[in-house]
């Protein structure tokens, strides 16, 4: 049956192209080498509609506006409508009370302050308004929450998805070059922040303009004077703004740049732990990290230092407004120029009119933060360094022939020549074994035939297509790589195995557990094959770790196969099972080998000897080690 684009026929084919009112508080490639625990149940070739995949339209979306955080985040809040307008209208309920108990307040004041001007009426009315708005707070906080929440997790979830799918697409020589703490951290601790931007801005933004406008309404229709002195806090908030931008914004950044290194210096540090341990040089470790973390700490005192200083003095220059205000209103309550109420009434609309400002300046740090992660994301969704995979030609099953026809090769413009004119032909179903010194460029041929590369000049081709104008995913899915260091996912022995496959029997999975050898380990188990493998597969040696990743590329029925050093860290019994296995491969398909052991290589139909990027032997290995040339004086080196 064939693997992949299973409506062909025959031949390449082209494709057809909070409890209560708000208080305002802003509350600070080979896929089978990839993977975790959580979601071993969806790694299958079977995708639901909802997928990450879905996303590559916010990615477009942040693209087209690049340079606008504001716009993009817009962008994100698409098809949420119905959502935000019951939050919204929710969120006016549930901080309704606000406006309505100091009106509700002042009214009973005056009412009992001037009883010969009122009826006991208006105060049973007074009272049963407050209750009704305070009553309804339960269900409309209800309401924000949940809706709000939707809308929330929802962007979350397109932000996160979006990096995954973008991860995805990147190409590998980006992913070698980027420390996968760094890109971990935009992931996780980038999106959570401009989650808290969203959530934090929605909440706040329109009642502190609701606050503020209804406090200014209700102030002049009681008193012009009052609110001309209501204006003055204005000013001040700007004032207290524009100070404190600069600092909160360069103390931000610095602290989220020191975050991502010191988040890949850990990565690194749990890698190294085995040779770290071997050579006591724990110590080493600990006194490195010990300077990141010192890093950390200044910085994120830094800005600790001046966020606190940025609120309080927003604080204290707003209370001793407050303060003013309420020697003022007392005064014209004195003189009788507003009724005794009044002055409770001005004075909570003054504590509102200064909360809401001094809730804006406190949500500057938070925005300032949002916009920075914001921008970190950015870093990710445009990048240009993307592996273009769909292509105009589609392969049906392929045969397997490979040509390298004329290749030139370098990895950078200021690299030399990894490859000179390189030229080869390797029939369908042929093992083809490359031999050399480091650095002769055989590693660089298995990974253009992967197509994580492409030549400077020259072709790649595959059953006579141009690996530039193939799908890569459609041709990637009939071929195998089993690499030198395999990675193996923390879930059960069959998931790894099947890693990948939608549907797999138990029967598909036992043979090719026969076939590899893996019978004496999947025996030894507890749980046979549904036994749980640790983190990376550690609780299994190096022979056993590359055998589930030869029957990983068994399972998928390659057409080309491609083995990069598998048994180059392995010990002596270990390298014989391994070699059986790859043996047993021989002859099913096109196989490609790369080792420096030259015993292991012995029954290859072919041995290519590289040499700076060029052939300088091939044969059969009787036919090289006759011919006493490079081939043999590296066996002998071995011997």
């Amino acid at each position: 049956m064939p693997i992949g684009n299973t409506k062909q026929t025959s031949g390449p084919t082209p494709r057809t192209t909070d409890h209560g009112p708000a208080n305002h508080s802003t509350t600070d490639h080979s896929p089978a080498d990839h993977g975790t625990a959580a979601h071993t149940a969806s790694r299958t070739a079977d995708v639901p509609p909802d997928t990450p995949w879905s996303f590559t339209e916010y990615i477009n979306t942040y693209r087209k506006h690049a340079g606008h955080p504001v716009h993009i985040l817009l962008s994100f809040f698409r098809g949420s409508g119905r959502q935000l307008t019951i939050a919204t209208l929710a969120l006016v309920a549930k901080q309704s009370p606000c406006w309505v108990l100091p009106i509700v307040t002042s009214n009973i004041i005056n009412i009992i302050t001037y009883r010969d001007q009122h009826n006991l009426n208006e105060l049973w009315i007074n009272l049963i308004v407050a209750f009704v708005f305070i009553s309804q707070n339960v269900l409309s906080t209800w309401t924000v929450a949940l809706q709000l929440g939707r809308v929330n997790r929802n962007i979350e979830r397109k932000l996160r998805g979006s990096l995954i799918v973008k991860l995805q697409q990147l190409s590998i020589r980006f992913h070698n070059e980027t420390q996968s703490g760094r890109l971990l951290s935009k992931v996780m601790r980038d999106v959570e922040n401009v989650e808290v931007l969203i959530d934090q801005t929605y909440r706040n933004l329109p009642i502190i303009a609701l606050d503020i406008t209804i406090a200014v309404v209700v102030t002049a229709m009681h008193s012009p004077t009052v609110l001309l002195f209501f204006l003055l806090t204005v000013p001040a908030a700007v004032i207290a703004i524009y100070a404190f931008r600069k600092p909160i914004r360069e103390s931000n950044r610095d602290f989220r740049s020191q975050m991502e290194q010191t988040q890949a210096a850990v990565a690194e540090m749990l890698e190294m732990i085995p040779v770290t341990r071997a050579h006591g040089l724990q110590n080493v470790e600990i006194d490195h990290m010990s300077k990141r973390l010192n890093y950390i700490h200044d910085t994120g005192l830094r800005l600790d230092v001046v966020n606190a200083l940025f609120g309080s003095t927003g604080w204290v220059l707003f209370q001793l407004f407050q303060l003013g205000c309420l020697a003022f209103t007392s005064y014209l309550a004195l003189n009788g120029r507003i009724p005794i109420g009044d002055v409770v009434l001005f004075q909570t609309y003054f504590a509102q009119i200064v909360n809401s400002i001094s809730a804006l300046i406190n949500m500057y740090p938070i925005m300032t933060k949002g916009m920075e992660s914001m921008s970190s994301i950015g870093e990710i969704l445009q990048e240009n360094d993307v592996e273009h995979n769909t292509r105009d030609v589609e392969p049906s099953q392929l045969r397997g022939d490979v040509e390298y026809r004329n290749v030139n090769f370098r990895y950078s413009p200021d690299y030399p020549l990894v490859l000179h004119d390189f030229s080869l032909k390797v029939p369908a179903g042929q093992s083809l074994a490359f031999v050399g010194d480091s650095g002769s460029g055989k590693s660089t041929l298995l990974k253009l035939l992967i197509g994580f590369g492409e030549p400077e000049s020259g072709s790649v081709l595959v059953d006579g297509i141009d690996l530039k104008d193939m799908d890569l995913d459609a041709y990637r899915r009939q071929i195998a790589v089993v690499p030198q260091n395999t990675i193996l996912f923390s879930g059960t022995l069959r998931d790894n195995i099947a890693y990948g496959l939608g549907h797999v029997s138990d029967e598909q999975v036992e043979q090719v557990v026969r076939e590899v050898g893996l019978d004496d380990v999947v025996a030894a188990l507890p749980n046979g094959l549904d036994t749980q493998l640790g983190e990376h597969g550690g609780t299994l040696s190096g022979g056993q770790r590359q055998r589930i990743a030869i029957a990983r590329a068994l399972i998928r029925k390659p057409r080309i196969i491609i083995f990069d050093e598998a048994t180059s860290a392995l010990d002596s019994a270990s390298e014989k099972q391994v070699q059986h296995a790859i043996e047993h491969m021989m002859g099913q398909c096109t196989t490609f080998m790369v080792a420096h052991r030259l015993s292991t290589i012995r029954n290859a139909d072919r041995i290519v000897v590289m040499e700076h990027g060029a052939i300088v032997e091939e044969g059969t290995y009787d036919e090289l080690m006759a011919a006493r040339g490079k081939f043999y004086q590296l066996k002998r080196m071995q011997e």
